[in-house]
């Protein structure tokens, strides 16, 4: 098969069966744009009326077909092959590139990025950097049609770089995470945190100096450049590393243990534990030590390693007799106990350190055991008997504090299980309607912003859109008087229900409010797959699959650094997977409907399985099997009525009968 090679990364480059096409043939610009601009359209093509309003918008429609057919006339000429064939085709009105054997650049990288992230492997990483090359088409920088692509595809970059250098740093590969960081700041000059972090890994590396005139050339980038100083972030590290200019092991320890704390935050549990090892190989003091294996068990617990965690935590259990430090020791033995299935022993060990962190812990200390209370509560079967009782005995005792922000959005996290499984979603409604009295009756708000979100949620599913609408609305009000970083879900509800009421322009909004908490919130990981897989069905709904692709990888890279909850995310996958297969993204659908399988086997609910057949379906569609679609639509149809979930239950159903 004859292979097409069109490179736009770093530069226009064109080879067809392996002969490079002469730059000069490209002399005329327009013909250059519309070759360029076809290899960046979804599936190669591009309509002719699209093509004339991107490169003349500001001609009659007359003058601009004429200047299209100018263009493609030379286009065709530059871009004929040896045999006579040539390269830019067209069907009807459309004009197209061979899909057949044809590569190029700007798909690898995207492709690369995608594998980086699933594999989380620095090579896969290093392959995707090494695509972008100097970006988009850089002699074509002032190409309006441009701009946007080439900032998409920056932003990627530039994530790609972030989540590179954090997964090196996390391992202890000091020199390949300052070659990253060195790259994200060369494409972008201003990004100060970039700058704070090239200094944290010059400091852990015993480079003091370098650290130091990292900080002086920041400095002099940002008055150069905005006329502004460093922030704090900088300055502190800077006075850190100017007053210990011989390297100490404590600072080392401390540094490392900021970078285990990092990728927790991230997800990134095993990048923690490389981080906890280096830390406890230079760390002298005992509580320092104590506090190490502490937080090195709770990495291995994340990772579902009860067996591992148990010799760091009988270590830190020796070294502590800190009531505080003792009831984070409690709350990881319930988390072990809940691991190994002992559920009751797990809720002895929640209780315990609850009571250990009322009377001597931080309200952070607090929230993680009344976590704890809430998971077990869903293992053993109760959770919404245990929800009540937390309700009842948060009352006089701060419970719409702070430190519950995250707590109730556990219990966001768990109801998603209740409204989407078999035998619970029927009676979500009555149970968030006794779940507000309560929360009511004791004047709990955090509380009752939940019940009106679960709700609101409930209502939604079941396609009461105006009584969704107002419960939704009522729980983004509670949540704003609260003033802390929690409350993304009901946005992101009132999203989706724009979306499913026909007005998909009018989700934008929430989505930015749901984002923008997203951002701040210790729950990311819960709220990121969601927000993006809302804003990919708004442009699916919107006849735009390329825009929702990019949601798509949006939420790959939140993935990437924040972590993954495959409950909260679940909707992603179909969407995704229809998104890529409208592109003719073979293995982009695919690789989704792998992902929606996987979710479906972990619960055993219709409402996953029909979002798995509906994954299925775009990959049969895509590959040119339209009774094999029309199938799993149905399925899937059957499957989300069987769930209560009407509105996915039509869609599906008419998507079958255009299949």
């Amino acid at each position: 098969m004859a292979e097409l090679r069109i490179e736009l990364l770093g530069g226009f480059r064109v080879t067809w069966e392996g002969r490079a096409i002469p730059e000069e043939v490209w002399r005329r610009r327009k013909a250059a744009a519309l070759f360029k601009l076809l290899a960046l359209a979804p599936r190669y093509r591009l309509h002719r009326e699209q093509v004339m309003d991107v490169l003349w918008p500001e001609l009659a429609p007359a003058a601009a077909a004429a200047n299209l057919r100018k263009a493609l006339h030379y286009a065709r000429h530059a871009s004929v092959a040896e045999n006579g064939s040539r390269l830019i085709g067209s069907v009807g009105e459309l004009l197209c590139l061979p899909s057949d054997g044809l590569w190029v650049d700007v798909d690898a990288f995207r492709a690369a990025a995608s594998r980086a992230r699933q594999t989380g492997d620095p090579g896969a990483y290093w392959d995707a950097v090494e695509l972008y090359r100097d970006g988009l088409l850089p002699e074509d920088r002032y190409e309006e049609w441009l701009i946007g692509r080439r900032d998409e595809l920056q932003l990627e970059f530039s994530a790609i770089l972030e989540e590179l250098a954090a997964l090196l740093e996390g391992r202890g590969d000091l020199v390949g995470a300052t070659n990253a960081v060195g790259l994200l700041i060369a494409a972008e000059p201003l990004r100060e945190e970039a700058h704070v972090r090239l200094m944290r890994l010059y400091a852990l590396a015993g480079r003091r100096g370098d650290a130091l005139r990292q900080y002086e050339h920041l400095r002099d980038v940002l008055h150069g450049e905005v006329g502004s100083e460093p922030g704090p972030e900088a300055e502190r590290l800077y006075e850190e590393v100017r007053a210990r200019q011989v390297a100490e092991p404590e600072l080392s320890a401390e540094l490392w243990e900021r970078v285990g704390e990092l990728r927790i935050g991230a997800g990134d549990a095993s990048g923690a534990l490389k981080a906890f090892a280096l830390a406890l190989d230079c760390a002298d003091s005992p509580v320092a030590l104590a506090r190490l294996h502490r937080r090195t068990a709770g990495a291995w617990l994340i990772q579902h390693d009860a067996e591992r965690a148990e010799e760091h935590l009988r270590t830190a259990e020796t070294m502590t007799e800190d009531p505080a430090e003792r009831a984070r020791l409690a709350c990881l033995r319930a988390n072990q106990a809940w691991e190994r299935r002992d559920f009751d022993r797990a809720q002895q060990l929640a209780l315990q350190a609850r009571n250990l962190a009322s009377a001597y812990g931080e309200p952070d200390d607090l929230a993680a055991a009344d976590e704890a209370l809430a998971i077990v509560s869903h293992f053993r079967g109760d959770w919404r008997h245990g929800l009540e009782v937390e309700i009842g005995r948060s009352t006089g005792r701060g419970a719409d504090g702070a430190g519950l922000a995250r707590v109730f959005d556990i219990h966001h996290c768990i109801g998603q299980y209740h409204l989407y499984g078999d035998g619970l979603g029927d009676d979500v409604e009555p149970y968030a309607r006794r779940v507000l009295a309560l929360a009511e009756q004791v004047e709990a708000v955090r509380a009752q912003a939940f019940a009106w979100c679960l709700l609101g949620e409930s209502l939604l599913l079941h396609e009461r859109w105006d009584e969704a609408a107002g419960c939704l609305q009522r729980s983004c009000d509670l949540h704003e008087s609260l003033g802390t970083s929690s409350g993304a879900l009901p946005w992101q509800r009132l999203a989706e229900l724009s979306v499913c009421r026909g007005a998909p322009g009018g989700g934008d909004a929430p989505l930015r409010r749901a984002s923008a908490i997203a951002t701040v919130s210790p729950m990311a990981m819960h709220m990121w797959g969601r927000i993006h897989a809302t804003a990919a069905f708004a442009r699916i709904e919107q006849g735009d699959p390329e825009a929702a692709a990019g949601s798509v990888r949006a939420a790959a890279a939140a993935a990437a650094r924040y972590g993954d909850c495959p409950s909260c995310s679940a909707l992603l996958n179909p969407i995704a997977a229809e998104a890529f297969a409208a592109l003719g993204d073979r293995d982009g659908a695919r690789a989704h409907a792998e992902a929606a399988k996987r979710v479906a086997s972990f619960f055993d609910s219709s409402a996953w399985r029909a979002m798995s057949e509906s994954a299925t379906a775009s990959v049969a569609a895509v590959e040119g099997e339209p009774a094999a679609a029309r199938e799993h639509l149905a399925a899937a149809a059957s499957l989300y009525e069987r769930a209560g979930h009407s509105y996915w239950a039509e869609r599906s159903r008419a998507q079958a009968a255009e299949a």
